[in-house]
């Protein structure tokens, strides 16, 4: 896969998304990073750890958010994306759902479009991105946590994201699947996307999974959001295991050491005998 000028090897290796909110309001780092010095600063650093795709998001998805208007979204965005394409050699992705927030992003040297509705949201994503042949990561997304077969009814969603995509002309080779952790979805069912989401590798696509400081984890250790580091560790090595070929996290530097840990010791190694 190759998304900007990077090529990505997704069935031997897995890469990180850092997270860069220009935010007032997110549910981890909210206001941390909206001025555009300290979110090039952040940028930065997340590189220097080894980030291997940036995503910049201006408005926040956390539950019970305040939708902000596309315009302010836009102007959050735009300059942080310019800045960053100007000075790191590394692909940026835009986290939105709305086509006009996307556009802009496109055209200031955005990547990536990381859409946390699949493509269900706005009518006009799926041909915007295809007209940009950009990369896209769909995310699983329902309005309600109600299922028939949780598993066989996320699975048709994500082959439903898949259809849109598929039916607008994006190409395969520009397709990220996303389980949607923390969206659409009680306590027990995301536990039981990330034990299942090895299987999510049967539609054919590379997996991200986005799980960093979410409630799942908070709520599994008791734990507010700043201390949920450890277990966004046990996730991503988890994922590793299971095929995922991205995760999408906050803390770039712990990431990056349990995927080199746990990549070499999944490789094969000579050992010699005496």
């Amino acid at each position: 896969m190759i998304i900007g000028k990077k090529e990505f090897d997704t069935q031997k290796h897995t890469y990180i998304m850092g997270i860069l909110n220009v935010t007032p309001d997110s549910f981890s780092d909210g206001g941390r990073f909206q001025n555009l010095d300290a979110a090039l600063a952040h940028a930065e650093e997340m590189v220097a750890d080894g980030a291997d795709i940036l995503d910049v998001g201006g408005e926040s998805t956390r539950p019970g958010h305040v939708q902000i208007t596309d315009e302010e979204e836009t102007l959050r965005v735009v300059p942080v994306i310019e800045k960053l394409k100007q000075e790191f050699d590394i692909p940026v992705s835009i986290d939105t759902y709305k086509s006009s927030v996307a556009e802009a992003a496109l055209q200031a040297g955005a990547d990536l479009v990381n859409d946390i509705w699949g493509l269900k949201y706005d009518d006009r994503m799926a041909s915007l991105i295809a007209k940009h042949d950009a990369t896209c990561c769909l995310m699983h997304n329902r309005n309600e946590a109600i299922y028939q077969d949780f598993l066989a009814d996320f699975m048709d969603d994500m082959r439903g994201c898949i259809r849109i995509a598929k039916e607008a002309g994006i190409k395969d080779e520009k397709i990220i699947l996303d389980p949607g952790v923390g969206f659409g979805k009680n306590y027990e069912m995301n536990l039981e996307i990330i034990r299942e989401v090895g299987r999510m590798q049967e539609l054919g696509y590379p997996i991200l999974l986005g799980t960093s400081r979410k409630s799942v984890i908070g709520l599994t250790l008791d734990l507010p959001s700043d201390q949920r580091e450890e277990g966004t560790l046990a996730t991503t090595v988890y994922g590793m295991m299971n095929g995922c070929s991205f995760v999408r996290v906050h803390d770039v530097k712990a990431n990056r050491r349990a995927i080199d840990m746990m990549e070499a010791i999944l490789r094969e190694h000579t050992v010699a005998s005496i």
